[in-house]
């Protein structure tokens, strides 16, 4: 079994240094194998934004957290058009890491990050043909049984943004990531950007999307939320099992939802009973 944390949308530059401190406390104490940063790294791609994160990033280290992130479109310069054509991803190769679609193994588990992040979009994301290959190419390989995790800072689904049912939009060329996620038997899809926690079925937003278990992240240290306080994601993940706990933001200190245990039955993962927090474990 494998421990990860999926933090996202830390938005350094219109963060909170209280819950900055205390997600660093809250990772330490679930002793994650993986820690996942979904993209978002700051609020406007601006130097001391991108090094206020990379200190984020060195603490972790220093603890010994391994690590794998991609970047998210505020990840890309907005106001400065000369970087955000020629370099968009350059300060973000700098600080954060120079891979933008990394790949990790855990024993029993594969991981691939995927940036969805576009200069030309402003807000949104798109996947193309490459990275269509890319990830077919990479899990393939994968040992047989692995349990395979995706990894966007964009939702791949178009998911609900408000309380009212509003939704947001779906990754730009859908159609060619729901096919390979079908087709490979991708089990979670992690991302971020909406600043909301949810848990969905893939079959049900797309029919042809397959049985992925979709896993939505709050913002974990913004102060740009969206009717709903800081959040992040513990998973306990092997084969054929997922454990879903849920922290969030109380004001003063990140306490636990109810975990939620998914199990795989005929290829699609299904809410099975709710066990004690996997934190806690």
């Amino acid at each position: 079994m494998a421990r990860l944390v999926h933090l996202s949308d830390l938005h350094f530059g219109a963060h909170d240094d209280t819950i900055v401190a205390a997600v660093l406390n809250e990772v330490d104490a679930a002793a994650p194998d993986l820690v996942i940063i979904s993209g978002d790294f700051t609020q406007r791609a601006k130097t001391e934004q991108y090094q206020e994160a990379c200190r984020f990033l060195e603490t972790l280290r220093d603890a010994g957290h391994e690590m794998l992130a991609v970047p998210g479109n505020h990840d890309v310069p907005l106001y400065d058009v000369f970087r955000r054509f020629l370099s968009p991803l350059g300060r973000y190769k700098k600080y954060i890491d120079e891979t933008l679609c990394p790949w990790h193994r855990l024993d029993g588990v594969s991981v691939l990050g995927l940036n969805t992040a576009r200069s030309l979009t402003i807000k949104d994301g798109r996947i193309n043909s490459e990275q269509r290959d890319f990830v077919c190419k990479h899990f393939e390989e994968a040992p047989t049984g692995d349990l395979k995790v995706l990894v966007t800072h964009h939702p791949l689904f178009a998911l609900p943004v408000s309380d009212e049912g509003i939704l947001g939009r779906a990754v730009g060329h859908q159609e060619k990531a729901l096919d390979v996620v079908n087709e490979l038997g991708i089990d979670l899809l992690l991302a971020g950007h909406n600043h909301r926690a949810s848990t969905h079925q893939a079959r049900d937003l797309v029919t042809r999307a397959g049985g992925a278990l979709v896993v939505q992240a709050g913002t974990a240290t913004s102060v740009r939320t969206r009717e709903e306080e800081q959040s992040f994601n513990i998973l306990e993940v092997e084969p054929g099992s997922v454990t879903l706990g849920l922290k969030r933001w109380t004001g003063a200190a990140f306490e636990s939802a109810e975990p939620t245990r998914f199990v795989k039955e005929d290829n699609a993962w299904k809410r099975a009973e709710v066990l004690a927090d996997p934190a806690e474990a």
